[in-house]
Parts: C-alpha cells; structure tokens; sequence
C-alpha cells in the first residue's frame, strides 16, 4: 500500500483523525515531552551506565507506550464517534427495533407468477363525440366492455384531449370525463405545482409545420399513434394494446423498433441506453445507489434516437437496429424525438423486447411529445416548453468541494482547509455533513464541537481566503421528548405553532424516525411551509453564515414503517434501527476491485473481518419470513398503503424507509399522489429561502430527491455511491441522463462515499470528476480519508487535472450560459454530438464537455492504456481532426474503430475538436484567484481550417446581472478575430497568450495583431507539428482582452 505524502501521514493513517487538542492526547503528548526531556537532562548531565527495561532502552518502551496509548485512544474514539452526540444522557438510548422498518411481504406484480395481466382481461375504451379544435380535437371515451376492475375501480368515461402546442410538441391528455362520488379520489396534477405547457400564441400559424400527426382508431378498441409526417416513421402507438384507466392502476402501451435506443426514464444507475429488458420503477427512494433500482429522483422521460441507412445513389432510408454492424465508410443519418408523462404518481415503464409499457398508481395520461429531430432539439425543448431552463450557477460552485461524514470539529476543518493550502491543492467549498449538528437536528449546531462563535471564526478565516461553506439539511424535523423541559427545540416550535407538518388521516402528527430520532415532516401544501422554511434559514444564517444549502433525505425518508413515533415520544432521542458506520456490525471493511491485487494482505485481512462481521449479523437476524400480501381493489375505494398493483419497488412495501403513502397534507392530498415531488417541493423553499439571505444572489442548492423540473432551482449529486471501479463508471450515464433532465450541475461522489477507497480508484476518479460539473470529494462515516492529499500519486493526479479544469473555468461557465439561456446540454453523450454514427449509440465511457473537449478515462483497475473512439473521423463522419491536449497535435486514428491510447496512472487522455476555439485563464488555487489572472485561447483548427467559439462574462454571482460580455471567436487558415459585445467592463485583465494548433502552412514568417507585427522572440511555430504560440502579449491588450475586437494575423 503507498503510504500516504509529507506530514499528513498522522492524520491519515487511521481510520479518522485523533483531536490532538483533545485532553487525553493532551496529557499524553505533555507526559511523553516531559519524560524525553528528563531522560535528555539525566543522560548529558548524569551519564548513567546503559538502562534496560523489558529488553529495550527507555525511550523505545516510552516510544512503543505512547504509540499503545494513541491507538487504544483512536480505538475507543472510532467505537464511539458515529453514536456521539453533544448530549449527555442519563438513561441509555433507545434504539428503534429494525422491524419498526419492515412491511408487509410485497411481491411486485412483475415478478409474481401469480399476477393478471390487465390487457388480457379489461376491455379497453371507444371514442366518440370526435371534435375538431383549433388546436386540434377532443373525443369522449367509453369501456368498450365489461369493467375489469383489475388493480382498481374502471372510470367509465374519460376525456381525451390532443393539442398541437407549437411547432415541435404535440400533447395527448386522457382524464377522468367527471370527477364525482364515484371517482372523487382520482388525483389530477395541479399546475400549480407542475408547470404543464399549453399551446403557443402562435401555435396556429406554426402548427401546419409540425413534423407530428396524431391518428386514432376504435379497432378492436380505441387506440392512437403518432408519426413523423416527413418519413412516415410510427414514433408511439397503442394499437393493438388496450387502455386501462382505474382508480389505482393506468396502463398504456406502444410497440417499439427492434433493438431501440431510448435514455432517461431516471433516476437509475445503468448504462446510457436503457435497453429492452429493464423495467425501470419511478418512486422516489432513500436506498443508495443500487443498480438497475428505483432511487432518489423522478423524471418520467425518454429520447428515442433512430437510425437509418442512407442510400448514397438514391436517398431512401433503411432503418438499422441496435444489433445491427456498421460500416465506417457507408453513410447514416438519425432522427430523435422525446415523450414526457407529467405525472408524480409511482410508476413503472417496462422496457420489453419491441415495445413499451407504462403504468402508474393513478393520476392522469398527460403525454408529451417533442419532434426534435436531433437530441439537442428535443432537450431544448423539453426544458424550454415543459420544464423550465437550467438555474444559472456561480461562477465559485465551479471550484473543488471537499467533504466526508466524519469531521469532528472546527479545528479539524482548518486542518483540512490548512493542508490543502500546504500542497497546494484547489479548494472552493469546504462541506460538513451531518456531524455538525446538535443531535442530528436541523438548524442547530452541537455547541461543543461546532460552536457558533468558532465557526464564526472558521468562516471569516475562510471567506478571506476566497472560500466557502456547505452544510447538509435534512428533510426531517426533530420533535421534542415532552417529559423532558432540556429538550427544547425551537424550530420544531415555531413550526408546530404555524400547523406545518404532514399528518396521519386521522388529524394526529405523522411521526417517522430519522438521524436525531423520532421526526415530524414540513407539509409543503401548507399555507405557511415555505415562509416557515424561510425564517428557519434567515435564522440560523444571521448565527452561522454558509454560502449554499445541501438537501439530504428528501424522497422522503423515514427509518420505520408509518407514524412509528406516535405515543413514542418519551422514548426521545432515539437511535436508528441499524448500526452507523463504524459501529458494532457496521464497520467498514469494503476495498474497490482490484485491491487483493495491489494490497494483498490489507485486502485479505479485510475480507476476513468482512465475513466474520457478516456472520454475526447474519445470526442475530431474524430468519422468519411473511406470507405474500395481495390486496384485492374495492369497488370506488382506494388501497391507499397497499394498492392493488405492487410496483417494483426495491423497499417493497412503499412504506418502507419512506413516509407512508397514507401521509395527509393539508389540503387532503396524499403522499401516494404526490410522494415523487417530496423532494423538488423542499428545493423550492430552499431556493426562495436563499433569495431571502443572499438577495440578487443565485442560490447554490445541490440536492438528492429530484423532479422533472429541479434544475431551476439546484444541482444534484449522484448520491450514495460506493467506492468501486464500476461506480466510477455509472457517474458518467448517470450524469448524462441528467443532462436530459435539465439538471447539468451534475456529479458523483469522487472515489466513492461507502466503503473504502485505494490510490488507484481514487487517482483516476478525481481525474475523471474533474471534467463533471459539481465536483466534490466525500466519503462515509469512519471509512478512510480520502482528501487528495492522502496519497501522493492522488495528489499528483488530482492536481494535474484540476490545473486543466480551472483553466477551463471561463469555457464551462459559458456552457453553463448557454444551458440556462438556451437549453444546450454541458456533458453530451458521443451520440449526440455525431448523431450520424450509429455504433456510437451504446458509447458511455467516453464523453463530450460542451461540443469541443472529448474526455476517455481509464474506468479499470491496472491498466495503464485505454481504448476509445475519435467520433467524426472520416470523410463520411463529418471529417473531425482531434488534437492531443498534452502535446497539441493531431491525432490519426482510424475511422469507426477503437484506438488504444496510452494513459498511465495521473493522465487522463483528454482531446479537442478542430474547429475549436477555447478561451482561458491562469490555474490556481481558488476561483477568485483564477479569474483574477490573465487570459489564453487556444484554438484548433478544423480540416477546412476553421475554428469557431464563445465566451460569457459577468459577476459571477447575480440573478440578473447588471452588465454581461460576450465575445465570440473566429478563426481561419490565417487569422483570429475576436469581437465582443456588451458593458461589462470590470473584466480588464489581458490576453497573455494565443496558441493555435493545426496551422495548415508548413511556414510562419510573421505575425502580427491588429496590424503591427510583433516581435520574434513573441511568438515561435513547429512546422512539424503545426503549432504556432504567441505569446507576450499583456502590453498591447493591457486595456483588457476584450476591451476592444482584435485580429491576430500570422502569414
């Protein structure tokens, strides 16, 4: 194992760091420097003869006594330090039993032999009363049968209603024809908690052009399909499938082409295209980040890409499957489209061999297409029209985060800031998970080891250095032992006195079981919820000044079955019903793959311990099993916690480690009818809460539980990933998924949270995340530190890529412009930068930041090389040229095929697109000092010697700036222009360097800019490489880079 760099080694030897002003470790440094300094003093002014004692001199036994000591202290600290709490209880904790979390036994209906398929048995609809509109028609449907009643009560008579919205976007909406006594409980999403688009003013003039038509029929019951007019293509179509419309249950269904390529339907950790064998559940769940399983947030959408064979003599198309081989030197095109059910309801789509199948546990159809026909066109109207655009982040949230579950104090926090200073290594924020808190309660710091009046301190220390702090909030609100006056706590008060919480259907306070014991929820359909929130921030901010919020547990989560607290709260604080890492049963032995390979006997004593601690666990728990619950539908009612229909849910039971679907809010809605949106209500309090402290500030929210939608509002991390080789992997479909979602400030936990990390994973993970948006560090209670500085080859990989990211700092902050204004995309997948490749359809380990910087990481452990592919290599690809960032040349790969590319441990082949033309800063060690620096373009030229590219300026930091810059970059065989527009002129830095690569001239014999030659010793050029650098050019720009257009001319 390397053995960790410089004089962090004590800090990163163990487990976690001992509080060396802890007044155990007090003592015993004190005792130790005592006894060295008499034993010196004795020895120069009485030489004794030669002392021995056990065997050994005195300093050896005093050395090996005091390095005991430490370790028994560090022992006992580990054993104690994930129950700890800044209380001192007189009584022993109660620990909630773990079958407070256990439900009912659950069979989801895919997986239940004994199920009935509702298409074999319901009847479907019939249309009638067809009426034309000027936006398109509406019809009456009726069953065309028998009621079936399978998973719920039939609604008899619906409406549906189809519209083409604007010139893109066609919408098919099937409700109940009447909600009465029969059908009162049917949940019809409101808009005015889910933005529904409506047609265009201009819908009329533009809608002759949609390339969608919607056709039906009532053979053998109603049906409808919808097409692309311009190649005759079926995007979506029910025929042959019946509608089924319950109370509890709706089912639609659509064939599919062979071997399809759809992406979305999140949130799931899988490759980018989904495949035909998933069904992928949507209900928002606290369960980590297991694959293939319903996790923390909801986005009912899909793009569906298409390709087809061009013939080069005619023209006429071929479709091509996903099975199918490709031949680099024939010609493809594609065409994609999108589909968007706005409901918040639990659902599932089954993603089957040739078709498509969606239910959900009520609601509405409230479908959505989007024409395209290209991925960018289809997401850019899907956030401009649906969901609304990307928040605009600060410029600083661009800069390195480092967090863990585990830091003890503030003097531990200086420490970490302080060794990030000492190797100098970036830092922007610097996070603290739950440990900062008074007993894991919200809005209340633990006074004695997160004091206000240190922290203040802390931060004053940090905001000078130009950086920041993040602190988690949770979802879940402590409530106080009532037999206990000391267990006070005045959020929970003020909250109580403005009736904010979620209730049971009785009327009584819902009581779940979270972190700081049993807890009440914030009804965020109560009047006052949200100005609550509010002052609940404003509050806590005027003690402790953060510059963001981090939302956890928000699906939303609870640690027992129903409102377990009810007549429990005497009990209170109270322990989860399960060991926290570190604790007895629950320590953390878990190492990433391949670490028995380069830590043999560390990883053999691991798995050792690992199975002796899952035995023990395994024996204590109980092996009793329940009987399956089916529930059977009753005539008009609804089964509110055990619907009929069982979803693939990973918990089972909806109720499991969640609040039950039976949670009232104030208006007499459900949890089972919004339970998804949980999580986007609390990042719309959070939003409008950091308004109120940072006025004409953006908010800087990263959030877990997310809907369609979230990303006006926050950025989101991948959640609680683990410290794996093919977690590293997952990050990148994961993040580009959520590029389709509209949520770009998008990243994983780097080097993994669970388990722990090694050198290995650890280097090429922070390479990795250091082209993702949201880049931070953090890992699990009592695993091993894993700051970059622990091992010196992450130091050095770390490093070397964060040089990369911060001097692309002004590129990824346009691009995040360019999201926000436009809809654009940040991360891309291959396949939607080349939409004309069809082998590039599957292509998830490689990816795209913005159009021009193309990232392969090594995703394996061991290996020293990586296999990728150039995209658009080819004269029928699109003819690209990629240059090799490290040595700026071009590359020659062959077209079509995979090239092995060296990448040893600490490099991360990175590539930029000709035609390119990147503008630049100097790296440093925080974003103020970065943008405070000079300014560099490097531009690579196209085959056709061209190269193009944009850069946004303004504050960094306002909602609506006051002034902005935009400057745009052309280049050609011989010349750079750059031209801006705009009145921000706080921006005076100047331009230091120009490098351009891909000089078509085998000969530079001047250069010159706006006309004056410059001298010689200011710019050379490689004939061989065709590279020309410019370079002293501060004193003609020293007005600004920007401050007046330029032409930089080389012949």
């Amino acid at each position: 194992m390397e053995l960790p760099s410089g004089p962090a080694w004590l800090t990163v030897a163990l487990d976690a760091p001992l509080n060396l002003t802890s007044s155990p470790v007090k003592v015993l440094l004190a005792a130790y420097c005592f006894f060295v300094l008499a034993y010196t003093s004795y020895c120069v002014f009485w030489p004794p003869p030669k002392l021995v004692v056990m065997g050994r001199s005195p300093l050896v036994v005093l050395h090996l006594f005091f390095l005991t000591a430490l370790t028994l202290l560090y022992t006992q600290r580990a054993r104690g330090q994930a129950s700890s709490t800044s209380a001192t209880h007189s009584r022993p904790i109660f620990t909630v039993p773990p079958e407070a979390d256990v439900g009912q036994n659950v069979l989801a209906n895919v997986r239940d032999p004994e199920a009935v398929d509702a298409q074999s048995v319901c009847p479907g609809y019939t249309a009638a009363n067809v009426v034309r509109t000027t936006s398109g028609l509406t019809a009456d449907l009726s069953l065309a049968g028998d009621a079936c009643n399978v998973y719920g009560t039939d609604i008899d008579s619906l409406s549906l209603i189809v519209e083409y919205q604007s010139q893109d976007r066609l919408h098919v909406e099937i409700v109940p024809a009447r909600l009465d006594d029969s059908n009162s409980s049917q949940y019809i999403l409101s808009e005015t908690l889910v933005r529904k688009p409506r047609v265009d003013p201009d819908a009329g003039s533009l809608t002759i052009d949609n390339d969608l038509n919607f056709v039906w029929g009532n053979e053998p019951s109603f049906y409808f399909s919808v097409l692309r007019q311009s190649t005759g293509d079926v995007l979506f179509s029910t025929e042959g499938k019946k509608l089924v419309f319950e109370n509890q249950f709706v089912e639609f269904a659509s064939d599919l082409p062979e071997e399809y390529n759809l992406y979305g339907l999140g949130e799931v950790i899988h490759g980018l295209r989904l495949g035909n064998n998933l069904t992928r559940t949507i209900y928002a769940a606290d369960v980590g980040d297991f694959v293939d399983e319903n996790i923390y947030g909801s986005h009912p959408f899909y793009l569906d890409t298409r390709y087809h064979a061009v013939d080069s003599e005619t023209g006429s198309m071929s479709p091509v499957t996903g099975n199918q081989t490709t031949n680099a030197s024939a010609q493809y095109t594609s065409m994609s489209h999108g589909v968007y059910l706005r409901n918040t309801h639990g659902q599932e789509v089954l993603l089957r061999a040739e078709n498509i199948t969606w239910r959900t546990l009520g609601g509405s159809i409230d479908l959505f297409f989007f024409a395209g026909p290209t991925q960018p066109e289809v997401t850019r109207s899907y956030q401009k029209d649906a969901i609304g655009l990307p928040v605009m982040q600060q410029y600083k949230t661009f800069g390195f985060h480092q967090c863990r579950w585990g830091y003890h104090n503030w003097s531990e926090l200086q420490d970490i800031v302080d060794n990030f200073e000492k190797f100098e290594i970036p830092l922007e924020y610097i996070w603290l998970d739950i440990d900062y808190m008074n007993q894991y309660r919200d809005f209340d710091n633990d006074n004695n080891t997160f004091p206000y009046e240190e922290g203040q301190e802390f931060l004053q220390r940090l905001h000078d250095s130009g950086r920041y702090w993040v602190p988690i909030i949770d979802a879940a609100i402590y409530i106080p032992n009532p037999e206990n006056n000391s267990d006070a706590y005045e959020t929970f008060d003020r909250g109580n006195a403005s009736d904010v919480w979620m209730r049971n259907p009785d009327g009584t306070l819902y009581i779940g079981d979270v972190w700081p014991g049993y807890t009440v929820f914030p009804d965020w359909q109560s009047e006052k919820a949200v100005e609550w929130w509010i002052n609940e921030v404003k509050t806590w901010h005027d003690k402790i000044a953060f510059d963001g919020i981090w939302i956890d547990m928000s699906e939303v989560s609870s640690f027992c079955v129903g409102s377990c607290g009810t007549g429990n709260l005497t009990l209170q604080p109270v322990h989860p019903p399960f060991g926290l890492p570190g604790e007895p049963g629950a320590v953390v032995y878990d190492y990433p793959e391949g670490f028995n390979v380069s830590n043999a006997t560390e990883a053999s004593t691991a798995a050792s311990l690992s199975s002796s601690q899952a035995a023990e666990t395994s024996s204590s728990s109980s092996s009793g099993t329940q009987d399956v619950l089916r529930t059977t539908p009753t005539a008009g009612v609804r089964d509110i916690n055990n619907p009929p229909y069982a979803l693939n849910n990973y918990g089972g039971d909806l109720a499991v480690h969640a609040m039950s679907p039976n949670a009232t809010h104030a208006d007499g809605m459900v949890d089972y009818d919004i339970h998804n949106l949980y999580g986007h209500q609390i990042l719309n309090a959070t939003y409008q809460a950091l308004l109120e402290v940072f006025p004409g500030k953006r908010p800087f929210i990263i959030g877990r539980s997310t809907f369609a939608g979230s990303g006006t509002l926050a950025g989101h991390w991948g959640g609680d990933n683990y410290s794996k080789w093919a977690y590293m992997f997952f990050s990148i479909p994961q993040a580009l998924s959520f590029s389709l979602f509209g949520i770009p400030m998008f990243g994983a936990d780097v080097c993994g949270f669970a388990g722990n990390t090694d050198a290995e994973l650890c280097s090429r993970w922070m390479q990795l995340s250091a082209f993702f948006p949201f880049y931070r560090n953090h890992n699990i209670l009592s695993a091993d530190p894993q700051e970059p500085y622990v091992w010196s080859s992450v130091m050095d990989a770390s490093k070397s890529a964060m040089s990369i990211r911060y001097a692309l700092l002004p590129y990824m902050y346009t691009l995040f412009y360019q999201a926000h204004t436009t809809g654009s995309t940040v991360m891309r997948a291959l396949a939607w930068e080349f939409p004309n490749d069809p082998a590039l359809a599957n292509a998830d380990r490689q990816f795209l930041l913005g159009p021009s910087l193309l990232i392969t990481p090594v995703l394996t452990p061991g290996a020293t090389s990586v296999d990728g592919v150039f995209p658009g290599v080819g004269p029928n690809q699109g003819g690209e040229v990629w240059y090799d960032w490290y040595n700026q040349t071009a590359v020659s790969p062959e077209p079509g095929r995979n090239t092995t590319i060296d990448a040893p441990l600490g490099v991360i082949p990175l590539y930029v697109r000709g035609g390119s033309v990147l503008p630049m800063q100097q790296p440093a060690l925080t974003t103020r000092e970065a943008r405070d620096s000079p300014w560099s373009l490097l531009a690579a030229l196209s085959l056709e010697d061209a190269a193009s590219g944009y850069l946004y300026i303004d504050d960094g930091e306002s909602v609506a700036p006051n002034a902005t810059l935009w400057v745009e970059f052309l280049a050609t065989a011989s010349a750079l222009h750059a031209t801006a527009r705009g009145t921000y002129t706080a921006e005076t830095h100047p331009l230091a360097n120009v490098t351009i690569m891909g000089v078509r001239d085998a000969n530079v014999a001047d250069v010159s800019l706006n006309g004056d030659n410059l001298p010689n010793d200011a710019w050379s050029f490689d004939g061989e490489k065709r590279l020309l650098s410019v370079t002293r050019l501060e004193e003609r720009t020293a007005d600004g880079a920007w401050a007046a257009d330029w032409v930089l001319e080389w012949r």
